[in-house]
Order: structure tokens, then C-alpha cells, then sequence
């Protein structure tokens, strides 16, 4: 296996040689051109690749290695490497890259494959002195993207703390070199964050964008810490608010925010982005998702209209026929970029359908899925039109609609289960929803997710030993599921049961995704059943203000009320409702409480 990740990069460096054999046999009617390949050379290039063609691949790499020596070519010594690494000898495609390096002492190819299979090698003690020499070659121009490409590419050897030391040597002499200055602290400040040292790292990006505030790689290394290292964003903020902020890093922002369900700061980031680059597509597709998340319709419905305005002209040029040319070397990196307009605008129909049926208009979401030809996305169109069915109270014209849906494969199989139990928990079918889950997990035995969904319907029909004991199922399957956890603590302190157990597992999915919103929501409902209302009322501000969700807001209001401070509580309440009145969480809350808004 290790042999295919550097055989890649082998391969890419150079032609093969048998390109100097069929230049050397050209007809006799081509233009005569000088070589350095003579008859020796030639007949023995030729049978080394007979060799190999036989299978004796250990005769075909000592003529050519032979002949790479002899002749000092380097295309020579590369087919040397390669064809020892099509054999899986590691040792001997180590040892052609040093004859390499020793008849070829300037050459960075021959030092950058060397470090390539030394590392497939795992052989970390030996990469400081090729290391540094690669630096020393590659040109003062190419040096930054090599010092920037450094943390990825060594990261294979899995001592982070090893490379993170590694580099700190290898890239002493570029500190303070005002070409390479920026990149060498944001490559170290990569390294030491991989290494676990989020601290360190966070000084050294700090450091970066002390020395350029334009330079985006400060920027880029704080979002990556920012999970970690939450005062990290001030850097990122910061190189945002300068007018020559590239919008690249705006995206990749809101990928962050998007990740930590900062909802709300997500769509402000993508307003500004849409408002630079108003005739850019992909953001309105973002900024429409995640405004129809947060219940802002009107403001997403827009912004989808806006991508299939924009991209349906993409997607027409991509659909039209081509004149008959070669293909050229770059336009196979490439063969998917057409099919990426199509794909989006398949999910902006079926988002406006999802939209318009919420708002109760079932012939608009018709017109929208009936756009949608694509027969890969058959489940996705039948779903919408299973949960159109729903609403008109035809339950069971909805699960056969699912039903018909052909399976394609296993996959695909489990996926329309779990379509057909998502159209009955929507019914709230809580029992019969069970009754699928439960038959998809025999059929689909220890699936998480699967578990994970039966234990919320057992916990719909009160069934909490069912539920607990899916759940633990869960835990044991897949220790770092954090919503098992959450889900277990939280339904725990729901029903004021074991509460010191029930924060411990709400604290622990916390650990495993930091931040989140509704984890964090859980845990204050868990200060609050156990009467310590002050640091209740904290952590659900704090996940309100991240994520102004309906049933967060729901339990910051009963918090806001439990301690008096009523009118803050209906203000809540209030806005909650405005986004969706028919929220049971909401309706339950409001009704036991017995609030008239």
C-alpha cells in the first residue's frame, strides 16, 4: 500500500523513458534529431522493458539504474524509482533516488522523491538533511508555497510533535527572510496545532499577521484554530474587514461558522460576499440554505432565485454538445466542474419545493420537483413529495410512494428506510416509525445511525429503557458519537432522572463537538433541572445567540421565567414563535406554563 500514494508523485515528475526509445524509432521518414541515446543505451533500455513486461521487474531496475548511472539522465534514474516502486521495493526505490541525488547533486526532483519515499518509508530520522537541501534548491520565488505545503505533506508520518520539531529546524534560516517570514510562522503554527499545541500555535499566527496583515495564510490558520482557540476569529475578523480580503477566505469562513451552526453569522458573511460578487452563484445557494434553516423564507426563497438565475446558463453551456478535439492534459482534472451547476440546481428546486410546502402552497413544490429529472435524486423528489402527502393527512399513499422508489444498492436501500421512517415521525407515526428503524436494524446490524433513530422514536413512545439501551448500543459502537451522548443526557434530565449522570454525558458530547449549540442548549437544561438557574441562563444565551433555534429559545424563556425575569422570557417567546408557531417543544412549553403571548 505504501508503494501507490508515492508512485503517484513518481509518475507525475517526469516522462517515462520508453518516450526516448519511441523517439529513437521513429520512421525513417522523420526529421533526423540528435540524442544522446546510442546503440548501447538504446538495446538497453529496450530490454529492461522486456524484462518488465515479463515480470522480472528486479532485472528491469538494475539495467536501468545501470544505464542511469552510466549516463547520468535523469528521466533514466525516475523510471528507475518508478519501476522498483511498481514492485513494492521500498529499499530499492530509496536507493535509485540516492544514486540520483549523487550524479544529480542540484537536482530538487531527485531530493523531493527521496523525501517522498522516505516518508512512505517511515523513516522520520532521516528526512532533516533532504529536507533542508529541497529548501536550498527550489528558487526563492517557488520557496514560500514550498514552506506553506510542508505541514501536509509530512503530516503522513503521524509524529506530529516529531515534524512540528522538524520543521522548526529545517526552517530556522527562511524566520526572518522577508520573502518567507509570513509563510514559515503560519506552516509552523499548522505544525504545532497538529502536534496538539493549539497555544503555540496561536502565538505564531498572531506573530504572521503582525509581519502582513494582507497576507491570507494568517487568517486561514486561525480558522483552523478556532474550534480549540475560540479568540483565534480576531485574526480571521480582522483580515476580513480590509477591502483587499480575498473572497475565497469569506467562503471558508463561513464553511467554519456553517460547521459550528453559527447560522445567523454565516448568512452575514454571505451577504457581504453576494453583495462583492453579485454575478458569483455558489453563495446564493449557501446563503438560501441556511436563511430557509433559520426560518428567514422570503430572504432565502430570493437568494435560490437568484443562483438558478445565475447558474442555469452553466448548466445549458454544459449540456451542449462540443466540437471533437483531443483531450488535452488538463481537461480531465476538470471532468467534473460541469456536472457541479447541474447538481446545485437540483438542490435549489428541492429546496424552493421544501419551502413552498411548508408554506402550505403543494402545487409550487409540485412545479419544483417536476424540474428535477435526474434519476440519481429519484428518493430525494419522492421524500418531498411523501412529506407533500403528509400534510394532506395521506400517510399511507406516502410510505408507498417511498416504497416504489427501486433500490439500486445497498446503500441506497438503507436510505429509503430512512426516508420511510422520516415521513412517519413527521406524521408522528411514533410506532410505526420504530417498527421500520427496528426492521432496518436487523437488516442493517450495528448502523449507528439506524440505532441512533430507533432510539429516538422509543424515547417518542416512552419506551426509555429501549431508548437508553440503543443509545449505550451507540456509545459502545462508536464512542466519539456525540449526539448519542447528548441525546442520553438530555432526554435523562428531561425527566429530572440521574442528573449528575445525565451532565456528565451532556459534558462529554460537548468535549467531542465543542461549541455546538444544541449540546450546549442540553447542558443548560441540565443546570437548570439540577437548580443552578444562573449558569442555566448562561449557556443557553450563549447557545441562542450561536443558533436562535425555536426550542433553544423555548428553554431560555422557561429559564427567563423561572427566575422572574418575564417580560425577557415573552420577548424570547415571541421571537420563537414568529419562526415557527407550530414548534411543539414551544406549544408544550407555553401551555404548561400556561403564557398567553
Amino acid at each position: 500500500m505504501w508503494a501507490g500514494a508515492v508512485l503517484c508523485g513518481a509518475v507525475l515528475w517526469g516522462p517515462p523513458v520508453l518516450a526516448q526509445v519511441a523517439a529513437a524509432t521513429t520512421t525513417a521518414t522523420a526529421v533526423p534529431l540528435n540524442s544522446a541515446m546510442d546503440d548501447r543505451l538504446f538495446y538497453q533500455v529496450l530490454i529492461s522493458e522486456m524484462a518488465l513486461s515479463s515480470g522480472d521487474a528486479s532485472s528491469a531496475y538494475e539495467l536501468i539504474l545501470d544505464a542511469a548511472r552510466r549516463t547520468q539522465d535523469e528521466g533514466l534514474f525516475r523510471r528507475a524509482v518508478d519501476i522498483a516502486l511498481r514492485s513494492r521495493a521500498g529499499e530499492q526505490a530509496l536507493a535509485a533516488s540516492r544514486a540520483w541525488r549523487l550524479a544529480r547533486p542540484d537536482s530538487a526532483d531527485a531530493v523531493r522523491l527521496q523525501l517522498q519515499i522516505l516518508l512512505a518509508l517511515n523513516r522520520k530520522d532521516s528526512l532533516d538533511e533532504p529536507l533542508r537541501t529541497l529548501l536550498t534548491l527550489t528558487p526563492p520565488m517557488d520557496r514560500p508555497g514550498l514552506i506553506s505545503a510542508l505541514p501536509r505533506f509530512l503530516q503522513r508520518i503521524g509524529d506530529a510533535r516529531g515534524i512540528a520539531a522538524l520543521m522548526e529546524g529545517a526552517l530556522k534560516p527562511y524566520r526572518d527572510v522577508e520573502a518567507t517570514k509570513v509563510p514559515v510562522r503560519v506552516a509552523l503554527g499548522r505544525a504545532w496545532l497538529e502536534a496538539g499545541e493549539a497555544d503555540r500555535a496561536l502565538a505564531l499566527a498572531r506573530e504572521a499577521q503582525a509581519l502582513d496583515t494582507a497576507a491570507p495564510g494568517p487568517a486561514l490558520l486561525a480558522m483552523e484554530l478556532m474550534p480549540r482557540q475560540p479568540q483565534a476569529e480576531v485574526l480571521v475578523t480582522a483580515y476580513l474587514g480590509q477591502a483587499s480580503a480575498e473572497p475565497q477566505l469569506r467562503l471558508a469562513y463561513v464553511r467554519v461558522l456553517t460547521a459550528a451552526q453559527r447560522y445567523p453569522d454565516a448568512v452575514g458573511q454571505l451577504e457581504i460576499l453576494t453583495r462583492q460578487q453579485p454575478t458569483i452563484a455558489p453563495p446564493f445557494l449557501s446563503l438560501g440554505a441556511l436563511q430557509l434553516e433559520l426560518k428567514q423564507i422570503k430572504a432565502g426563497e430570493a437568494a435560490l432565485l437568484r443562483y438558478i438565475e445565475l447558474v442555469q446558463p452553466q448548466v445549458a453551456a454544459a449540456a451542449a454538445p462540443e466540437p471533437d478535439t483531443a483531450l488535452s492534459s488538463t481537461d480531465s482534472e476538470d471532468d467534473d466542474l460541469p456536472s457541479r451547476p447541474e447538481q446545485g440546481l437540483v438542490q435549489a428546486w428541492l429546496m424552493l419545493a421544501q419551502s413552498a410546502e411548508q408554506r402550505g402552497d403543494f402545487r409550487g413544490a409540485e412545479a419544483w420537483l417536476a424540474k428535477v429529472g435526474d434519476p440519481q435524486r429519484a428518493l430525494d423528489v419522492q421524500t418531498r413529495r411523501a412529506s407533500i402527502l403528509v400534510r394532506q393527512g395521506k400517510v399511507s399513499q406516502a410510505r408507498e410512494l417511498i416504497r416504489q422508489v427501486p433500490e439500486r444498492d445497498p446503500d441506497h436501500a438503507r436510505a429509503k428506510l430512512l426516508a420511510e421512517a422520516g415521513v412517519l415521525r413527521e406524521a408522528k407515526h411514533w410506532r410505526e416509525a420504530y417498527d421500520v428503524l427496528a426492521g432496518a436494524s436487523q437488516r442493517f446490524s450495528d448502523d449507528t445511525d439506524l440505532l441512533y433513530e430507533q432510539a429516538m422514536m422509543a424515547e417518542k413512545l416512552n419506551r426509555l429503557d429501549d431508548m437508553e439501551q440503543l443509545l449505550r448500543r451507540v456509545i459502545a459502537l462508536k464512542p466519539e458519537n456525540a449526539h448519542a451522548h447528548n441525546a442520553l443526557g438530555y432526554s435523562l434530565a428531561e425527566r429530572s432522572l440521574r442528573l449528575p449522570e445525565a451532565r456528565q454525558l451532556v459534558q462529554r458530547a460537548l468535549e467531542l463537538l465543542p461549541g455546538d449549540p444544541f449540546i450546549t442548549d442540553s447542558l443548560g437544561w441540565v443546570e437548570f433541572r439540577m437548580g443552578n438557574r444562573e449558569e442555566a441562563l448562561r449557556l443557553l444565551r450563549s447557545a441562542y445567540a450561536t443558533r436562535p433555534d425555536v426550542e433553544i429559545a423555548a428553554h431560555l424563556g422557561e429559564v427567563l421565567w423561572a427566575m422572574g425575569r418575564r417580560d425577557e422570557a415573552r420577548v424570547v417567546w415571541r421571537e420563537a414563535r414568529v419562526r415557527d408557531a407550530a414548534n411543539d417543544v414551544l406549544r408544550e412549553t407555553l401551555a404548561r406554563l400556561r403564557v398567553d403571548l
